[in-house]
């Protein structure tokens, strides 16, 4: 009789057992990913298993294939400086020391001294007979350039071209007969968001390190020229990796690694390889870069301009200014025009705009759209060579700021101010924090146009700014300088 309770407590255990057995299962099955169905494949995870085999367990032997092309760049330039006192950090600004002032009080200035300074980048090999692509900021400044093949020869390089505009170089080294290792071109323009890609370059002086991530954004503006249009990457790139190839899973260059953002993890920038390519001629064989020109001073649509104009949305370039004998002005373009296409290619703001005049080799014809008084025109432009002293399409970006005193264009005024415009009226006098502040009107502003009225005098400009209706901002084409734009000024 003693043994029952033994019995029921052997059958209490082995139940709390499947019962804990039987709760745990679905849990580890959850933890773990365990396949529901263990008898048929899911299709759907079948498929998403073979994308992600498309990455190569190993970037091992494409990096192998590749170390040769890429080359380690060591320029020497020499800097001019006074020592202690232009360098303020030298020297700490303390009550007992005084800083750069105190030892200018009492030895006057130092003379200005020369030094060497070094800096290292990366390149890769385009051609055999030693052609090579880096950054313009890599070796704008060198005086000597020697480049260092992943075998250990070294070489000395020449600059063959330069364009700041987009910081690609194009320098040379002397293989004596040597057949170089090449990379082979991609096509930057196929890459899409997402896609996987590897650095190989010098970081901090580290040679041959990779780096891999994805393609995580594509025509960034960065604010370094006017033709930004960069590939953003998680691939880790650092100082050194300047001018280094950027490759696909195809081992092919998508991009020259170029800039980083220091405050910030995972964010780099290259340029695409399509522009280079673009560049290679030119760069060979003048030095520098042609580029097409227009000859207008465009700004983009805020919302508030797209309103004044009932525009239904903020695309294009609006003509600030047409300069007088330039490809636009005989074409027919004229100030206040949205410029909205290029032989059908859309233009989404000043900056596409700009990229894409650029490409155009000089002389050649093409057919621009513009929006006009709500009306499209086509107009063939022949377009012309952008000058170093010009920019292609200047980009007038109006301040963000009717407080003002205008007065009729006298030629006491003229004479004063030196104004050479015959019409319109000259803002003498601006309210700080008014309308005409905020709006950023400056004193000397000639104001040629309100709500594309033209303005020839005060009654204009009066009649103008107190027209009826239901805007709330006025739309004021602004002459400034040699240039001119718009505003909306809110009344």
């Amino acid at each position: 009789m003693m043994r029952r309770p033994l019995l029921w407590k052997k059958i209490l255990v082995s139940a709390a057992i499947f019962t804990v057995t039987a709760l745990a299962a679905p849990l580890a099955i959850g933890l773990f990913n365990f396949p529901q169905n263990l008898g048929v494949p899911d299709a759907a995870a079948a498929t998403k298993r073979a994308a992600l085999v498309e990455r190569p367990a190993s970037l091992a032997d494409l990096v192998e294939k590749l170390s040769p092309a890429v080359v380690n760049i060591n320029t020497t330039a020499t800097v001019k400086s006074r020592r202690g006192i232009q360098r303020k950090n030298d020297i700490p600004n303390n009550p007992f020391f005084g800083g750069d002032d105190f030892f200018r009080r009492f030895f006057g200035d130092l003379p200005e001294r020369e030094f060497k300074q070094k800096s290292l980048g990366s390149g890769f090999i385009i051609s055999s007979d030693g052609y090579i692509f880096t950054n313009n900021h890599v070796v704008e400044k060198a005086d000597k350039i020697r480049v260092k093949l992943s075998d250990g020869k070294e070489y000395d390089a020449v600059i063959k071209g330069q364009d700041a505009n987009t910081d690609i170089a194009l320098i040379k080294i002397n293989p004596n007969a040597n057949s170089l290792p090449v990379v082979k071109f991609g096509n930057s323009d196929k890459l899409r968001v997402g896609d996987w890609v590897f650095a190989i370059g010098n970081p901090f002086g580290l040679e041959q390190t990779v780096t891999a991530g994805i393609v995580s954004a594509k025509g960034r503006v960065i604010g370094s020229g006017p033709y930004d249009n960069f590939i953003q990457t998680d691939a880790s790139i650092n100082p050194g990796n300047s001018g280094g190839p950027l490759f696909n899973l195809e081992g092919e260059v998508v991009g020259i690694n170029t800039a980083i953002v220091a405050q910030a993890q995972g964010i780099g920038f290259a340029i695409p390889v399509n522009t280079a390519k673009n560049l290679f001629e030119d760069l060979k064989t003048k030095g520098k870069v042609i580029r097409g020109w227009l000859g207008v001073a465009v700004q983009d649509i805020t919302q508030e301009i797209a309103d004044n104009l009932k525009l239904k949305e903020t695309k294009g370039a609006l003509v600030g200014n047409v300069i007088k004998g330039e490809p636009a002005e005989k074409a027919g373009i004229k100030t206040g025009d949205i410029v909205i296409a290029i032989d059908g290619q859309n233009i989404q703001d000043t900056h596409e705009l700009l990229r894409l005049v650029a490409a155009i080799p000089v002389g050649k014809q093409v057919f621009i759209t513009v929006l006009r008084d709500g009306q499209e025109k086509r107009l063939a432009v022949a377009v012309g060579e952008r000058k170093e002293v010009k920019d292609l399409a200047q980009k007038v970006q109006p301040s963000d700021q009717l407080g003002m005193t205008v007065q009729e264009i006298t030629p006491e005024l003229a004479a004063h101010f030196g104004i050479s415009e015959k019409s319109g009226v000259v803002v003498t006098q601006v309210k700080e924090r008014g309308p005409a502040d905020e709006a950023g009107l400056r004193t000397q502003d000639i104001l040629l146009q309100i709500n594309k009225g033209q303005i020839s005098s005060l009654k204009d400009y009066q009649a103008e700014i107190s027209k009826p209706g239901p805007e709330e901002t006025l739309l004021i084409l602004v002459k400034r300088g040699e240039t001119s734009f718009y505003i909306t000024l809110r009344k």
